[in-house]
């Protein structure tokens, strides 16, 4: 086979700009990405643009860093070499981002929490059992065992109940798509929605409160739904309540359709009636997507925030872990406090997290 001088040059030519390509790469992208991150940092900067420029930089710059690393690995001399370090080009920035925004905030919160405040002196396990002795902080604890009890219980019980009802009906899909709607919302939009309906005006003036409007017109008299322990609570877990719901439903209602149609015959034929058949027969069945949705709406309810933060700010009886840290750190600014709290809620989170990956990997096992 003859090889023309010019397909020769043609192939050294694309060499070598791929080769110069590759060293003017990282050079422009260092610098494209400091004065990016100039550009956001300033605080004159349009809000518009700099959104897109941070879309714009975080999209194609790492796309190029990718492209980058992996042209180099693939110009080194040793194939061996080459497919040991391949891996890592892709793998390893995520490993990165990992180490930084969550190992290390981890650890350093682990460590901020036997500190004074913003201080160095060391006072070991003392911010611990301040947040456990503390009146207020108490509350908060106590309120979070609430919500756990009422939330996961009403979240999973409410959706499993619609699921077998849902199932049942013509206009299935339409049905479903209501009960979902709320978890389109976000959890401050959904308390804004209903601090209008738990509004409260005094009996001299119109009530713009769903709920004051509707007691008035049955000739009560309005309350201050989040003004009195413990109906303020309940209101509160009523919005995550109906944030959450929907996800139950449609997590259970999946895992009702795949009950073998067989076995609910079998059942039949046993004489169980529809109760027997859903405790004994449906629930045993679907028991592990009930544990991986009970630890799910657990984990969030561990770590409920904005519900509390938007509609009373924790006062009146209504504070919750998440919401005393955030107080403790910004507000009375005592980061050993507010670390404290972060790790405690960081150790109960823990045991929902265990069960889950425990409960997957049954049910990929098939036990």
């Amino acid at each position: 086979m003859v090889v023309k001088k010019q397909d020769v040059r043609n192939v050294d030519a694309k060499a070598v700009t791929r080769f110069l390509v590759s060293l003017v790469a990282p050079v422009a992208t260092f610098f494209i990405l400091k004065w990016s991150l100039g550009f956001i940092r300033d605080e004159a900067s349009p809000k518009l643009l700099t959104m897109l420029v941070a879309l714009a930089v975080g999209v194609l710059g790492i796309w190029v860093l990718y492209w980058i690393a992996n042209d180099w690995v693939s110009r080194l001399p040793f194939g061996r070499l080459r497919e040991s370090l391949l891996p890592f080009v892709f793998v390893g920035p995520a490993v990165l981002l990992l180490l930084v925004f969550m190992v290390y905030p981890t650890v350093n919160t682990i460590y901020l929490s036997l500190f004074e405040k913003r201080s160095d002196n060391f006072v070991g396990l003392d911010n611990y059992v301040y947040i456990f002795t503390e009146p207020d902080i108490r509350v908060a604890f106590q309120n979070n065992i609430k919500w756990l009890i009422v939330v996961t219980g009403a979240c999973v019980s409410l959706g499993l109940a619609i699921a077998v009802l849902v199932d049942r009906v013509r206009m299935e899909g339409v049905a479903k798509a209501f009960i979902f709607l709320p978890m389109a919302i976000s959890s401050a939009g959904a308390s804004v929605i209903w601090r209008f309906i738990y509004a409260f005006q005094p009996v001299s003036r119109a009530q713009i409160g769903l709920l004051n409007a509707i007691v008035v017109a049955f000739d009560g008299e309005p309350r201050g739904w989040l003004l009195r322990p413990p109906v303020n609570s309940l209101a509160l877990m009523a919005i995550m309540i109906w944030l959450q719901t929907g996800f139950c439903m449609v997590v259970m209602s999946a895992a009702i359709k795949g009950v073998p149609r067989e076995l609910l015959e079998a059942g039949r034929m046993d004489g169980c009636n529809e109760f027997q058949l859903f405790f004994n027969v449906i629930v045993p069945y679907i028991r592990g997507n009930v544990i991986t949705v009970t630890t799910t709406v657990l984990i969030a309810v561990l770590k409920v925030f904005d519900i509390v933060y938007v509609m009373t700010r924790g006062n009146y009886d209504t504070e919750v872990i998440a919401n005393r840290m955030y107080v403790e750190m910004y507000r009375f600014l005592n980061f050993g406090h507010g670390s404290a709290l972060a790790v405690v809620l960081f150790l109960a989170v823990i045991p929902a997290i265990v069960v889950n990956i425990r409960n997957l990997r049954r049910q990929r096992s098939g036990q």
